[in-house]
């Protein structure tokens, strides 16, 4: 039938085509960001196929990165990529507010255990020593843009692991420990695959390209009070250095 007659004249599969003339419509602006896109229903209607070609369509779509679905309410255009500064004082929901994003935080798990021999170098405390560690997702209207390790050192923060309990902002969970300011002393970036883990908490194939960030911030007296380690999706953040951004939540 159809598709086999297209594999016989050597023509793309339907879906392809469908994908591609959305893909343009996109493009030129028709669906701007954050716009729904025509149901399954529609588009198998406009485009004279059933809704399983419909639906291969919109997954080659989401694949690229173009779209979002939302159980119950359809498929959404994704925005532009979010710029994310990387500075000294790095802010996370600060930076994503002033984009004019909503921003988010799913935590996927809060613990209190010993330092290994590179976190307590890092944090300039004993190995073994205790340090509370965070783990999540940062997101941008609901987009996951970030997986995010965060670990501090315990008996320099007292009360940390209960503030991180309570709030999701690093910030403001420092500033109940007793930091009232901290900057990074120094970030290193680098290009990378996402891990099977990585890629399903960030909504990626296996292998897609992220970005890679290890920092540690310090407080005024030059104390390391975090050591952190981000994977950006690499396709949804743009990075800006920027050493002297201000006050740009570390994700």
């Amino acid at each position: 039938m159809r598709r086999s007659s297209d594999r016989a004249a050597g023509r793309p599969p339907v879906w392809q085509s469908i994908a591609a003339t959305l893909e343009e419509e996109i493009a030129a602006g028709h669906y701007g960001p954050g716009d729904k896109l025509p149901t399954e229903a529609a588009l198998a209607s406009r485009f004279g196929v059933n809704r399983h070609t419909v639906r291969h369509a919109l997954a080659a779509l989401a694949e690229r990165g173009l779209t979002l679905s939302r159980r119950g309410a359809g498929v959404f255009v994704r925005h532009a990529p979010t710029e994310y500064p990387i500075g000294r004082r790095v802010r996370f929901h600060r930076a994503i507010a002033a984009t004019g994003r909503l921003p988010g935080r799913q935590v996927l798990r809060l613990e209190t255990r010993p330092a290994d021999a590179d976190e307590a170098a890092r944090l300039e405390i004993a190995p073994g020593a205790p340090v509370v560690v965070t783990e999540g997702v940062s997101l941008a209207d609901a987009v996951p843009i970030a997986h995010f390790l965060s670990i501090f050192p315990a008996e320099r923060l007292p009360g940390m692991a209960e503030a991180l309990a309570e709030i999701s902002s690093v910030t403001e969970a420092l500033g109940r420990a007793g930091v009232t300011d901290y900057t990074r002393r120094e970030t290193r970036l680098s290009a990378t695959r996402a891990s099977a883990t990585q890629a399903r908490h960030l909504k990626l194939a296996e292998g897609d390209p992220v970005l890679s960030s290890e920092q540690v911030s310090i407080d005024p007296a030059g104390r390391p009070v975090e050591y952190g380690q981000t994977v950006f999706a690499g396709d949804r953040v743009t990075l800006i250095l920027a050493p002297d951004a201000p006050e740009a939540d570390a994700p």
